[in-house]
């Protein structure tokens, strides 16, 4: 606790700290956040792929035990899941890049015709968090001096105008991160022989999916036991319906 010394009268007030302390939440804490959603954006889409491709390997399997149809199903499955992954996730981003883009368009435009009325703004929005009246204003001051549009993206539209969302970064993870998680199931089918491949492609499918589901839910906070179960009762559910499809077509 620092002391005033020159008045005696106590504890002197903690504008700077405040002010660096919401500084630091807008930025690092900013980094922060954005490489987890990427870390979970990229457990879910290999989680995609492990079961998408699991069910369809396995469906084929047991309609025939031919390597090369199983293959290629596989690969068909793999690279259509993967490319479509990516082109759903470009056009998602690239529509939030946009929406980004146009409030901080409007922001920019409300600061030049409005300074007070935003000062004013970004004052409420400081008090709304916690802070003073007198200290709330004096970091909107500050914040304003420094850099208002920042200061104004970071409090009231949560946006950083230095990390707007990459489409292409986007759809470049989730094409890796379906690819990644696909392969598993499709060489679990296609190594082993044919009275080994499904045994061996439920089990190792089932091991990846316990793997995905305790990644997932550390990196969201959740209990682990019920996103693993979750994920293992989906993964089997699914490749049970499928063998079972497959087996039916293959022997009519």
């Amino acid at each position: 606790m620092t002391v005033n010394e020159d008045s005696g009268e106590g504890p002197a007030p903690a504008a700077a700290p405040t002010q660096a302390h919401l500084e630091a939440h807008g930025g690092g804490g900013a980094d922060i956040s954005t490489r987890l959603n990427w870390l979970r954006a990229g457990v879910l889409g290999a989680n995609d792929g492990i079961i998408s491709t699991a069910g369809l390997v396995v469906g084929v399997a047991g309609a025939t035990t031919s390597r090369s149809a199983i293959l290629a199903a596989g690969v068909a499955g793999l690279l259509a899941g993967s490319l479509s992954m990516a082109a759903g996730e470009y056009v998602s981003v690239s529509s939030q890049r946009d929406s980004e883009r146009a409030a901080l368009d409007l922001e920019r435009r409300e600061l030049a015709e409005e300074p007070e009325a935003e000062l004013e703004e970004l004052t409420e929005l400081l008090m709304g968090r916690g802070l003073s009246r007198p200290l709330a204003r004096e970091a909107a001051e500050q914040l304003t001096e420094r850099d208002a549009l920042r200061a104004h993206a970071r409090v009231e539209l949560g946006i950083d105008p230095d990390e707007l969302a990459n489409p292409w970064h986007a759809a470049l993870a989730s094409l890796v991160a379906f690819t990644v998680g696909a392969l598993l199931p499709l060489l679990a089918i296609v190594l082993p022989g044919p009275s080994e491949r499904v045994p061996v492609t439920v089990g190792a499918v089932l091991a990846a999916l316990t793997l995905c589901g305790v990644l997932s839910a550390r990196l969201g906070g959740a209990p682990a036991l019920r996103a693993v179960g979750r994920n293992v009762v989906g993964g089997a559910l699914a490749m049970a319906v499928t063998y079972a499809v497959g087996t039916w077509l293959g022997t009519t």
